[in-house]
């Protein structure tokens, strides 16, 4: 069937099957079109300090999807605790993830409990064998009401492992996490979320959101139609009340024609401007507003030499210091031609705001490429000195490979020269 088939293609952004094999995508170099002249934007300086979370190897399964978020004054000596949600990737199926499990730290990463599987989310059966999970989730802080609100997509899998395609087989779920009673809440749809065929696929995976000052959510997700084979992207404005996360409005819908439309978006706020990173089969793109409903048109990532960035088929995150704004992101032509879809090694670099370019000079790498590509990744503010980057190596069966891979959860420290002061 038509609608079978598109479906079909749109589930594969899940797919790590899914290899653009060397040499197969082209590196694009882009012109900028406005050859803007404003004032070059200022490198801001940090160094990278890579450690081991966990490590391990098991022929039935690797950790996949480790995303982190500082919760504040909890840890100790005063210091936040940071909470990390992680999964099984299973083997045997194609993106088939287990219930959902956390870490965490009360010494910012000297030490680590987990992973503990939270029994409020654990597999859910229906009376036909249909297993409920949740995949691509990411939490953060909501300072307001002091909890973590975790964001995922709700996927049906059939017995075998692999994913239906049925209305809402791909649904907008979330979790809170309340640091008082170390309590998970059961997995809850977001209230009023639109119910048109436009949303037959409801997808928050693997996204980035930003908390406005007075706690609403803008929550970037993207979407199918039954009638396009490419996804749509649009951001939602949600309130949350600590306990319910409800849909208020959305913004435009952005796409591009062909590589699957865009998908996979993360949100970032800085000095008064919205910014929108974007994935794509070909290659990454980026846009921005002042407003979160009405967005430049996107265009490609590139270098600011004008070269291309090289990063396709797979996610890009933010990291945000109160004086520079930077992309975290895997590419190709980093001697990393023997690995899937080149992801690995994992890479930062300042962003130029003015012209909207990845400043090359600044690049550093987050995460080495041992011999297999890394997984699903985590940006996030730990305190006004650190970011992190969290990653897991995706390495199938039990033994490690000879480049170094052994199923390694990492942390990845951006240690910053001047203080973050966005961070309380």
């Amino acid at each position: 069937m038509k609608m079978k088939t598109k479906m079909k293609r749109f589930i594969a952004f899940y797919s790590l099957c899914l290899i653009c094999l060397p040499g197969s995508c082209s590196t694009d170099k882009v012109v900028d079109p406005e050859n803007q002249t404003s004032e070059q934007t200022t490198a801001t300086g940090f160094s990278v300090k890579t450690d081991v979370a966990h490590q391990e190897l098991n022929e039935e399964y690797c950790w996949f999807h480790p995303r982190a978020t500082a919760v504040p004054g909890i840890g100790k000596d005063g210091k936040p605790a940071v909470i990390m949600t992680i999964q099984k990737e299973l083997q045997g199926k194609s993106d088939f993830y287990s219930g959902l499990y956390y870490m965490r730290t009360d010494d910012l990463g000297e030490t680590w409990t987990g992973p503990i599987e939270i029994p409020e989310l654990k597999w859910q059966y229906e009376p036909d064998g249909t297993i409920i999970s949740v995949a691509d989730v990411t939490p953060s802080w909501h300072a307001k009401t002091g909890k973590v609100l975790a964001v995922g997509i709700r996927v049906r899998y059939a017995p075998e492992g692999w994913q239906k395609e049925d209305r809402r087989s791909h649904d907008a779920v979330y979790t809170v996490f309340d640091p008082k009673t170390s309590s998970w809440t059961p997995w809850k749809r977001i209230s009023n979320a639109p119910e048109s065929e436009d949303f037959f696929f409801l997808n928050p995976g693997c996204v980035q959101w930003v908390v406005k000052p007075d706690g609403t959510i803008l929550l970037p997700l993207y979407i199918n139609k039954p009638e396009t084979s490419d996804s749509f992207v649009t951001v939602f404005e949600c309130s949350f009340d600590g306990n319910t996360l409800s849909y208020i409005q959305h913004g435009e819908e952005l796409t591009v024609e062909g590589g699957r439309g865009l998908g996979e978006p993360s949100l970032a706020f800085f000095k008064g401007t919205y910014y929108l990173t974007l994935r794509n089969d070909a290659r990454g793109y980026v846009t921005t507003s002042k407003d979160c409903l009405h967005w430049e048109p996107v265009k490609p990532w590139v270098f600011d030499n004008g070269k291309g960035l090289g990063s396709y088929n797979t996610q890009t995150h933010w990291l945000v210091h109160s004086d520079a704004l930077f992309l975290t992101y895997t590419r190709r032509g980093a001697n990393n031609d023997h690995i899937p879809r080149h992801r690995a090694p994992l890479f930062i670099a300042q962003v130029d705001t003015v012209k909207l370019r990845v400043m090359k000079s600044t690049e550093q790498i987050l995460i080495p490429e041992r011999g297999v590509m890394l997984g699903n990744f985590g940006a996030s503010a730990i305190t006004r000195n650190e970011s992190w980057v969290t990653d897991a190596e995706y390495i199938v069966g039990g033994k490690s490979n000879p480049r170094g891979a052994d199923g390694t959860v990492w942390v990845a420290r951006v240690i910053w020269e001047k203080k973050n002061r966005l961070v309380k």
